[in-house]
């Protein structure tokens, strides 16, 4: 009887070392699959590329300015088309060819169709507007792609005339922008407007060939 019990004590002692060996084992387990130790690979990451920015996104226009002119010469050689002549509801009639370059074919008593300037231009918010009844002197570029024209640079190509005659007065319709010299600029009369005669106005559109 005596030998039964230790023999019984003995598998009590060994089962209760079998079960705290397996208690610590799990223990261990446990602390493996902490998810703040190890997070799961469907967990986001410090380590995580961001997303790629879309490459085909819509950028905003980006806002001209125009090109400025020194002198009357300057505009003559840049024109398609330097005329005299009164501005109409429904176009511009023309009373004098100055100038006519780069195939372009207009006479005295023709009405061709003036364009307005790009909109999205920075330079578009200081440009005047031209009125029905204004007799004006005009420097124009041509639409290579309609029958049309633009004054070169909005007001650098627009001048006002009045009177008759080579005498006539012919001013710039802008003092900002505007030319400071007929032949060679004036850096003194910069961004003071500039006057001269339609005389001396017709000799330089002349002279450019």
């Amino acid at each position: 009887m005596a030998v039964h019990l230790r023999r019984t004590r003995s598998l009590w002692v060994t089962a209760a070392a079998v079960l705290a060996v397996a208690a610590l084992s799990a223990c261990g387990s446990a602390d493996a699959a902490d998810p703040v130790a190890a997070p799961s690979a469907g967990a986001p990451t410090e380590a995580a590329p961001t997303e790629a920015a879309p490459t085909g996104a819509v950028r905003p226009a980006i806002k001209g300015k125009l090109r400025g002119y020194g002198t009357v010469r300057q505009l003559s050689e840049a024109a398609d088309l330097v005329v005299r002549g009164e501005v109409e509801a429904t176009g511009f009639r023309v009373d004098e060819v100055l100038r006519a370059a780069n195939g372009t074919s207009v006479g005295a008593g023709t009405r061709i169709t003036l364009a307005s300037l790009d909109r999205g231009v920075a330079d578009m918010a200081q440009m005047s507007t031209l009125i029905a009844g204004q007799v004006v002197v005009l420097y124009l570029a041509k639409d290579p792609a309609a029958p049309t024209f633009r004054t070169l640079s909005g007001d650098f190509g627009v001048f006002d005339v009045a009177g008759a005659g080579d005498d006539a007065v012919v001013v710039s319709r802008s003092q900002a922008m505007a030319v400071s010299g007929l032949v060679d600029e004036d850096p003194a009369a910069s961004g003071h407007g500039f006057r001269t005669t339609l005389g001396q106005v017709r000799a330089v559109a002349t002279q450019v060939k």
